[in-house]
């Protein structure tokens, strides 16, 4: 243990650049279970490195420590945690909660046996942590670490400190708020490069190479989290990765599920599936005309779950229709509830009905406009780069 203790320590030493998320005011620290799930490379672990820094600075009741590390393939979890509790541990964070197998019924031992103990955790997206799972299904609290909002982009590029508005703000009060925001930036000068590689935040590292590097988490989230999490044989990821390539291609598009299952040649029933694998895995969404989400019914739209991932995956079919749909979906569809709708592109939360286009599409009846390439709108009519600010 004394050696993991050294390595935390090491590990908060060292400067590094950091982009600070609004999730880490959502969270409700209080709960002694806490899984946050991401993307690969989303930041989950700077994220927690960011909570340490914040709330437990040079505190040794906190340790981090990541389980890819090899001591955990002789040490349990629960033995490990039960001794750190026993010399004053109160807080436990561990990365890769998937990395390590029976992680389920060692988190549960832990939290039953060491009540003063708070574990927070970081695991794929395709986890089942509590979906299914009895050992934690009412006792973990699951948030996701999205990639950057516009919003989060811009703040940290021009040294900002603009701050998230609710969707129902930004409806009745958008004009006053765009107003306040272009007062200080031309965001739209920053918009096109946030839609091709400001999503995910590699360019802190290299952004020459930041499609490289989306593609290479892709392909590991194909490989590591969708085949062996959801326990597909691995000489099926080749029709994964075709299926994720037509997708990429067609987006936005009510997907022909015969046509596709004779290109990928294998049977509808698992292509329905594999849907729903890639949309858990965060790498495309699904629009569905009642919200509903049962494996069994066709989506009716299929979407690219970000901008990033089309300009990575597949440039060739890169339209402003694409871009600004993708975009407003997922920006929005983050943390409200997105459906088809008959009179428009989008119906949130059973409410707004949303038609997504250029400068020059106006709102219908009974619809708003979410309009690329204006700083400011008027009445129905929101500028498009405004949604980025809901988180």
């Amino acid at each position: 243990m004394e050696n993991l203790i050294q390595i935390h320590q090491a590990l908060f030493e060292q400067p590094r650049q950091t982009i600070r998320r609004e999730l880490m005011n959502e969270i409700d620290w209080s709960d002694r279970l806490i899984c946050i799930k991401g993307f690969r490379g989303v930041g989950k672990t700077t994220f927690l490195f960011d909570l340490v820094h914040d709330k437990y600075p040079e505190d040794r009741t906190c340790l981090y420590v990541n389980l890819n590390n090899f001591y955990f393939t002789k040490r349990k979890i629960y033995n490990f945690a039960d001794e750190f509790y026993k010399k004053g541990g109160k807080v436990l964070i561990l990365d890769q909660i998937h990395k390590y197998p029976e992680w389920s019924e060692e988190l549960r031992a832990c939290y039953d046996n060491l009540p003063e103990l708070k574990i927070i955790f970081t695991a794929s997206p395709v986890l089942r942590v509590i979906e299914g799972n009895a050992h934690l299904k009412n006792i973990a609290k699951v948030y996701h670490l999205e990639g950057l909002s516009f919003r989060e982009y811009l703040n940290f590029h021009g040294d900002f400190n603009f701050r998230r508005y609710r969707l129902e703000e930004l409806v009745s009060n958008h004009q006053e708020i765009a107003r306040e925001i272009t007062d200080q930036v031309k965001p739209l000068a920053y918009f096109e490069e946030y839609l091709q590689t400001g999503f995910y935040p590699y360019f802190l590292k290299n952004k020459s190479f930041y499609n490289e590097t989306l593609l290479k988490h892709v392909n590991l989230a194909l490989e590591l989290d969708v085949t062996y999490l959801n326990q597909i044989e691995l000489k099926y990821l080749p029709k994964l990765r075709k299926l994720l390539q037509i997708i990429a291609g067609e987006v936005p598009f009510s997907p022909n599920v015969s046509k596709i299952s004779n290109d990928v040649e294998t049977s509808r029933a698992t292509i329905m599936n594999y849907l729903r694998y890639l949309k858990n895995a965060r790498l495309i969404n699904l629009l569905f005309s009642n919200g509903s989400e049962d494996q069994m019914k066709k989506p009716d739209l299929v979407y690219a779950h970000n901008t990033n991932i089309l300009f990575a995956v597949e440039p060739n079919n890169i339209n402003n229709r694409n871009l600004r749909t993708t975009f407003f979906y997922n920006q929005v569809g983050y943390q409200h509830t997105i459906k088809s709708s008959k009179k428009a592109d989008f119906k949130v939360n059973d409410n707004y009905h949303f038609i997504v286009g250029g400068k020059y599409t106006e709102a219908e009846a009974g619809t708003y406009a979410a309009a690329d390439m204006i700083e400011e709108g008027r009445e129905n009519k929101i500028p498009l780069w405004l949604f980025g600010f809901l988180y």
